[in-house]
């Protein structure tokens, strides 16, 4: 049985305009910056100019025209050219200069890992087969060194693309004699147990790397859980052996082919998005002036809908022309707003993040961290959290301290016995502390460190203690041990 009915429904949706808005203010300088680059090769109708020359005749032109409007789409020209004394497509930024420092990102030299590999290749005599073997397994060898594969699967592959017809033994045969004996010494291997072992083997041969190489043999589990006191039972030796042997194990590479960089990889470089001076014993923050370019309408542009107003007789694809530049001028008009929006959103927002916490920033002392969470901001500067978040988890800021992630900044509050609200970073630099200070022999349990967190005034729960030592990527006791 078919019925009708009417339903109100409240419902708000953002506009692709304000989708592509957010997605701007999420972007670091870089990312900016590539996102500016290609949206000048797209549209025409934006110019970026370092520094921009006298427009003055360019501004007269645009105000020697009248309000005509043509017939296109009813489409006002003069609202493109010129409607106040600076014109539209032009955006100055204040704390931009031209003599500011054009850094690249730099690049890393020397020879690839692999490239490295095929090279010593060259110095075994080995036949076409083997060769073509050798060749294959280094290109199967991951960036660590390690050849993650099974032998049977690299046989397959051997024979479907390389048509090179072998057997596992002899695949394994140019493994062990060839790949495994190149440099660095470790690379080869299937896991790490075989990664430490064959570096151990290369070593000079000595009573504590023979105990290494048994124990990582014979007993990788146990070592690696550092059950101590099972191993020295099991093989009848000191804790003064095993500590020779742990700690020949430790001095072991287990990524020997992290060593070597990759030409062309981009190196890790932080741009920071802000910057933030103690001048007079008062706070001022910048915004990094690569966020702020300038950007003006294409003369040529203005040329084309001058040439159009101009006409006595309109083709129809002379039409269509101004269609065309009517889009890419509505899509400039936009972008140009969007940065001017973006540059203040980014600016208040990290204000606000200074003015809250301006004791850490005039002192530098961790400590004096307030509490802070995304709401906090987003009610002084009465936006939403999301616009928030999206500053704070990708932007970096310049202080006299360093450059810090905008997002650490931010903590939950705890109180303490005092029934004082401390941030939760602060705790965390407490419980490192006295991870970092306690008796590696006997290292102290979640429920002991409770204990002294509770010493220090700070009360909180064993799953809390264990959650905030997780987040620090500290391990339980038990992997924190030595002998």
């Amino acid at each position: 049985m078919l019925k009708q009915n009417f339903q109100l429904k409240l419902l708000h949706k953002l506009s692709p305009q304000q989708i592509q808005l957010m997605k701007l203010i999420q972007l670091p300088t870089q990312a900016f910056e590539q996102k500016l680059k290609q949206e000048i090769e797209e549209n025409p109708a934006l110019d970026i100019e370092r520094e921009i020359d006298n427009d003055e005749d360019l501004q007269n032109e645009y105000e020697d025209l009248g309000n005509e409007n043509i017939d296109t789409d009813e489409i006002n020209i003069d609202e493109y050219l010129s409607d106040d004394e600076i014109p539209h497509y032009k955006l100055h930024a204040n704390n931009y200069s031209p003599d500011d420092e054009e850094n690249q990102i730099p690049y890393a030299g020397g020879i690839s890992f692999h490239q490295n590999l095929k090279s010593q290749l060259n110095t075994f005599s080995l036949n076409n087969k083997k060769s073509s073997i050798a060749e294959f397994l280094v290109g199967s060898l991951d960036d660590s060194g390690y050849l993650r594969r099974e032998i049977l699967d690299l046989v397959d592959d051997l024979a479907f693309t390389q048509n090179i017809y072998t057997t596992e033994e002899e695949v394994e045969e140019v493994l062990t004699s060839i790949i495994q004996r190149m440099d660095p010494i470790g690379i080869g291997a299937r896991n790490l147990k075989e990664c430490l072992v064959l570096q151990l083997k290369n070593k000079s041969k000595s009573k504590s790397i023979a105990l290494a190489i048994e124990i990582l043999i014979k007993s990788f589990d146990q070592f690696v859980k550092k059950h101590y006191k099972k191993l020295i039972t099991k093989y009848g030796i000191t804790e003064g052996d095993l500590r020779l042997a742990v700690s020949e194990i430790e001095k072991l590479n287990p990524k020997p082919g992290g060593t070597y960089t990759v030409t062309s990889k981009i190196t890790d470089q932080i741009v920071p998005d802000f910057t933030i001076q103690i001048i007079e014993g008062d706070l001022d923050l910048s915004l990094n002036s690569r966020n702020a370019p300038e950007l003006n309408i294409s003369r040529e542009y203005n040329n084309m809908l001058k040439g159009y107003k101009e006409s006595k007789q309109k083709s129809k694809s002379q039409k269509d022309a101004v269609l065309f530049i009517k889009q890419k001028l509505d899509a400039a008009k936009w972008f140009i707003d969007a940065i001017k929006q973006r540059q203040q959103t980014l600016l208040l927002t990290m204000n606000a993040i200074m003015e809250y916490q301006k004791e850490y920033f005039i002192s530098g002392d961790e400590k004096k961290l307030r509490p802070m969470i995304l709401k906090d901001i987003a009610d002084i500067i009465a936006m939403d959290i999301s616009t928030v978040s999206r500053v704070a988890n990708s932007k970096y800021v310049s202080t006299p301290y360093g450059t810090k992630l905008i997002k650490e900044f931010f903590s939950e509050s705890m109180k303490n016995d005092r029934g004082e609200d401390v941030s939760t970073r602060e705790i965390k630099n407490i419980l490192r502390a006295v991870i970092k200070n306690e008796d590696k022999k006997k290292p102290l349990t979640d429920d002991k460190l409770m204990h002294k967190l509770k010493e220090e005034g700070y009360i909180i729960a064993r799953r809390t203690v264990a959650k905030y030592r997780e987040q620090l990527e500290i391990p339980v006791a038990r992997l924190r041990k030595e002998i």
